[in-house]
Formats: structure tokens, C-alpha cells, sequence
């Protein structure tokens, strides 16, 4: 029977803690590692429809990208949604481990997972700490025929973009906040960035440089990432069963 401990081990093998970001708190986050593991959600974020879906699946293990906690709470008790959370994760003997900037640094983390979905191999990082990729399209693309595509490939409800009327081509991706990179697209010959979270003035940098810029929404960026880890661990433990999360949805709505 695999273990909690075997299945946080291998994670870690492949998006090591040594790559996350100083800010970060990737990892083990709840529960007892020995204990057996027969089923695990797979989620982008551990929120109360995601620990009732484990619940009722009698799941004893979730594994997310954001971490379930971040900063260490002063008290844990019914009065806070948040720790009332931690509260019915531990009553139901279930564990938390959560694989954040790690995985978007990693090779074939949430990076290379969205550049390919988008249609180019990743050749590099985009910023200094690795993270982000950057890749270039077999054959451009007008943004007219790039931005549906965008759309579908990562069901959003809607896109934020500004077209710099350029052909898409030369490609830079950050799956969920990274508006503060482009000037880093723009220095490496990228034409078009997409990522999330993207302030007034990023899209105003943007128009300044030219750079064809779009707004993919921070869940729909990075929660392809989970359907491909999601495999790597079935067939790494095939006496687990591993599913990802039908609870959780991209949250932000357009008219």
C-alpha cells in the first residue's frame, strides 16, 4: 500500500522544494505521512467545496498547487472559514500537500504544461528565478485567430487583452501573476505575452513596447498543470487512484 510519504517523495522528485520562491510555503502542509493512501484530489486550491468533494469521495490525501497555508495562523478554531477548513481536513484524517512555485519553475510543471497547450515548445525561462517559458509557434498567427484559441485551449469565460497588431509568433507564457514581466518578454524578442493579473499600467507598458499582451485569468493559466500531474502520479502509483477536483471552476465572471 502506498504511503502519503511516497507520494509527497516522488512530488518532490519532481518539482524539488529547493526551487520555490523565498515568499513561498510549498509542501507538506497537513497530516500524518505514514498513513495509506487508497484515493487523492487533485486541486488548484484547497477551498471548502474541494474539502467536501474529498470528503464525500472518502479521499485521505489532496494535493494543490496553491498551499493550503501560507502564512501560519495565530489560532485554529470554527470562528475563521479559513482555519474551520484545517479543522474538518484533520477531523476527516485527510492530508494537504501543496507543490507551488516549485511547480512553476519545474520542468514540465505549470510553465511548459501551458506554453505546449498554447502550441510551442518551451525553450527557457522567462524571468531570473526560471519561472515562466518562453517558445515559438511552428507558424505565426493573427491575433484575430490566436485569441479564441487562447480561449478554448484554456476554457476561460473571457479574455483582457491589448493587441499591439502584431503576429503572434515568438511567445512568452507565466501561468498566474505575471504582469510585472513584460519587459522581460519584450527583451527577449517575444511578441505576445500571456499570463494573469495584468494591472492598468502592465497593458499600458505594453502598448509602449508593442508587445501583444492578454490576460488568460490566474485560474485558467495555471490549472492545466493538474489533469498532467494527475497522470504522472497514476502511473507512478498505480494502487492509488488519483482525480482531479469537478468542484472547482474559474471564479472570475464576464458580462
Amino acid at each position: 500500500m502506498t504511503s502519503i510519504n511516497e507520494v509527497y517523495d516522488y512530488l518532490c522528485e519532481l518539482a524539488p522544494l529547493s526551487l520555490q520562491m523565498e515568499f513561498d510555503n510549498s509542501g507538506f502542509q497537513v497530516g500524518r505521512g505514514k498513513e495509506a493512501v487508497r484515493l487523492a484530489l487533485l486541486a488548484l486550491d484547497v477551498t471548502n467545496e474541494v474539502v467536501e468533494e474529498a470528503i464525500s469521495l472518502g479521499a485521505q490525501l489532496i494535493v494543490s498547487h496553491h498551499p493550503l497555508i501560507f502564512n501560519a495562523p495565530k489560532r485554529i478554531s470554527d470562528a475563521d472559514p479559513g482555519t474551520e477548513r484545517l479543522l474538518r481536513i484533520i477531523e476527516n484524517r485527510m492530508a494537504v500537500i501543496s507543490m507551488h512555485t516549485n511547480l512553476d519553475i519545474a520542468e514540465g510543471g505549470v510553465n511548459d504544461v501551458l506554453i505546449r497547450l498554447l502550441g510551442a515548445e518551451p525553450e527557457r525561462g522567462l524571468d531570473s528565478d526560471g519561472c515562466g517559458r518562453i517558445g515559438t509557434l511552428e507558424k505565426p498567427m493573427d491575433m484575430a485567430a490566436f485569441l479564441p484559441l487562447c480561449k478554448e485551449r484554456l476554457t476561460s469565460n473571457g479574455l483582457r487583452y491589448y493587441d499591439a497588431g502584431r503576429p503572434v509568433h515568438r511567445l512568452a507564457v507565466m501561468g498566474g501573476s505575471g504582469g510585472d514581466c513584460v519587459d522581460a518578454a519584450y527583451a527577449l524578442g517575444c511578441d505576445t505575452y500571456v499570463t494573469a493579473d495584468i494591472k492598468y499600467h502592465e497593458f499600458l507598458r505594453a502598448q509602449e513596447l508593442g508587445v501583444n499582451l492578454i490576460d488568460g485569468d490566474h485560474f485558467c493559466t495555471e490549472t492545466p498543470v493538474i489533469p498532467a500531474l494527475r497522470d504522472k502520479l497514476a502511473r507512478r502509483f498505480p494502487d492509488v487512484r488519483f482525480l482531479v477536483s469537478k468542484s472547482l471552476h474559474q471564479t472570475v465572471c464576464f458580462l
